[in-house]
């Protein structure tokens, strides 16, 4: 299993030639160009490291580092234009795990990446199975049983009840949804959630009352 790392950049250019870098050393990807949709993704979702650049619209990288150290210990690079001592000492102090200063070769960057994952020693492969009372999803075999009985679904549908069920309790906005399960280039109107929502209701009729929906926000699964 691939290590999966949130990379917040908001130069296009240079998150797609990193993106595509980090592919090739057969990284998980996933890209936000904003620092609020960013610190969404990196609090809603289980990444194995952030690659956060300093200056972003909408929220900086080193209020991204402090509001995600509150909750998580993942680690985290940060990406910045200035190498003055101040600078390095804030990202530090905000609780990043190390800093690469623009512009910067890539092996630099995936020798930094590679020194901090390797404090966290093996990967741990993730269960493949989730179950939430009577239903359960073998996420290997793309199946999902209620009450030991099969249901069908499309690979959007199974993917967005992985989320939901990877994600219980935790109140998932549609735009984190939309981003997970189409991908954060994806054309698609955030209201195409809902009706892939309402899909999965109907398909589960019986669990049906477990998606919550918190309106305004997005959704949540309950056990």
């Amino acid at each position: 299993m691939d290590r999966h790392i949130l990379l917040i950049e908001d130069e296009v250019n240079i998150a797609k030639f990193v993106e595509l870098e980090l592919k090739h050393e057969n990284f998980q990807v996933t890209v936000s160009n904003d620092g609020r949709e960013g610190i969404e993704l990196a609090l809603s979702n289980n990444y194995d490291l952030l690659l956060v650049d300093v200056m972003l619209p909408g929220l900086n990288g080193l209020e991204i580092c402090r509001r995600v150290r509150k909750q998580k210990s993942i680690p985290i690079i940060l990406i910045t234009a200035r190498d003055a001592i101040i600078d390095r000492v804030s990202g530090l102090e905000a609780g990043a795990d190390d800093y690469v200063v623009k512009p910067f070769a890539i092996e630099e960057l995936l020798a930094r990446i590679r020194a901090v994952l390797r404090r966290l020693g093996p990967l741990v492969e993730v269960k493949s199975v989730l179950t939430i009372g009577q239903l359960k999803i073998d996420k290997n075999a793309y199946q999902v049983f209620y009450e030991n009985q099969e249901i069908e679904l499309t690979k959007t549908e199974f993917d967005m009840l992985v989320y939901l069920m990877e994600n219980q309790n935790n109140v998932l906005s549609r735009d984190a949804i939309l981003e997970t399960v189409w991908g954060y280039d994806a054309e698609v109107e955030t209201n195409v959630v809902d009706v892939y929502i309402r899909h999965l209701r109907k398909k589960l009729p019986k669990v049906s009352n477990m998606i919550e929906t918190v309106r305004g926000v997005g959704y949540v699964m309950r056990g």
